[in-house]
């Protein structure tokens, strides 16, 4: 479509409207207002006209304002006026007159009666090109008219976590397309939980986009999504939607999805159970061994079915025995392990105290062993005051026992 024929013909550019849906009350909450077409064979997505460089940045301008006040009116017209509105901008652009013209367009239509902090400045962080410090203290300053600031597609392109925490944003929008590629689903995963983690330091709320299968809105909900978008909610129409369109088919598919996670850490706690019980009984067996090194050999035999490495750290992370490693269904003491510091480690000194505290065992969450590869789970366990025991579960065994996800 050539862009000389949108920007002559710009009554047949429209707003279409893509709902987002909340967790916490299953409703319709906001919409992203996404630029249309009406051409002679259909309407067309404004995307790849936006996204094109080589097309006048007047022109891109001149059609995004079209879009936005179209849209403006509508939701004057049409709604509770509690909605959100999302406003996507290139912050190239808008960086070119420093949010002038965007900010004055909204005062416009605050005088007409809608409160600015309904509006939410979308912008695509991985395709800025300027300077992010001075990107920063503009959003900061548009922030101070009640507006709140999202990032598009985080997760999609190698999003750097240096530049988001600089800019800030109140609303994280990660991207789940990749998600539906098994190749890269896993890597991809841990990606998506590394940036949600730097979200709730910065205290930004994350909103999960391109929904389109029942696994991704699962995804979304496990890890911290309170926003939903996509497809498989809602495509993008001319149309408000009822704020309760979806609420009982949401609040049903979140039953199953808290059914299946109580299961899971029913799973969970029982193997800890079956854990305590069972290192409760091995080391009074063994609490006559002579050392860390002996006693770690004689459990090894005892739980061969179930681990691949054991050893004990003092509660300062100081490794007191060697490790005992299980190669080719053999075990093997590595004394290059003693005296070893695992303090570093995420968590080893809050699971310390807590072993402590409650005198019991702790089974860990799923993480990649550094030196296997293999995706594993460790049961730690006090012996006394000082000393712990840890046993890495293989992931056979997880696998067996459905602890493995």
């Amino acid at each position: 479509m050539d862009a000389l024929d949108i920007v002559t013909n710009l009554q047949r550019v429209i707003p279409y409207y893509q709902a987002i849906f909340s967790a916490d009350e299953h409703r319709v909450i906001g919409y992203e207002v996404l630029g249309r077409y009406r051409s002679e064979d259909g309407i067309v997505s404004l995307g790849p006209f936006f996204h094109d460089e080589a097309i006048p940045e007047e022109f891109r301008l001149e059609v995004d304002e079209v879009v936005t006040r179209k849209a403006l009116d509508h939701f004057l017209l049409n709604d509770d006026h509690s909605l959100l509105i999302f406003l996507n901008q290139d912050a190239n652009l808008l960086m070119m007159d420093r949010a002038e013209s965007f900010l004055s367009l909204l005062f416009q239509y605050k005088e007409k009666g809608l409160s600015l902090d309904r509006i939410v400045l979308e912008i695509n962080e991985p395709f800025f090109k300027g300077d992010f410090n001075q990107l920063s203290h503009l959003l900061t300053y548009i922030r101070t008219y009640g507006i709140r600031v999202a990032l598009d597609h985080i997760g999609e392109h190698s999003s750097n976590l240096e530049r988001i925490s600089l800019l800030a944003p109140d609303i994280l929008k990660m991207d789940l397309h990749e998600l539906r590629k098994i190749s890269s689903s896993y890597s991809y995963q841990d990606v998506l939980y590394s940036i949600s983690l730097l979200a709730r330091k910065m205290g930004a709320t994350l909103l999960y986009e391109d929904i389109e299968t029942s696994f991704q809105l699962q995804y979304a909900w496990q890890n911290g999504g309170r926003y939903y978008q996509g497809y498989y909610l809602a495509e993008p129409q001319s149309a408000l939607l009822p704020a309760d369109f979806l609420k009982d088919r949401l609040r049903q598919e979140c039953h199953g999805f808290i059914q299946l996670e109580k299961k899971k850490l029913q799973i969970l706690y029982n193997i800890s159970e079956q854990f305590q019980q069972r290192v409760t009984a091995l080391l009074s067996k063994y609490k006559k061994t002579a050392s860390f090194n002996e006693l770690i050999s004689s459990l090894a035999a005892e739980l061969s079915d179930v681990c691949f490495r054991i050893y004990v750290c003092d509660e300062d992370g100081f490794q007191k025995s060697a490790n005992i490693f299980k190669k080719s269904h053999v075990w093997e003491l590595q004394p290059e392990y003693y005296m070893k510091n695992w303090s570093w480690r995420p968590y080893f000194l809050e699971n310390i105290v807590r072993m402590r505290s409650r005198k019991r065992g702790i089974l860990s969450d799923l993480y990649g062993d550094i030196e296997t590869g293999e995706t594993i789970r460790t049961y730690s366990y006090p012996i006394d005051e000082c000393h712990y025991l840890f046993i890495d579960l293989s992931y056979s065994y997880l696998f067996e026992h459905d602890a493995h996800y």
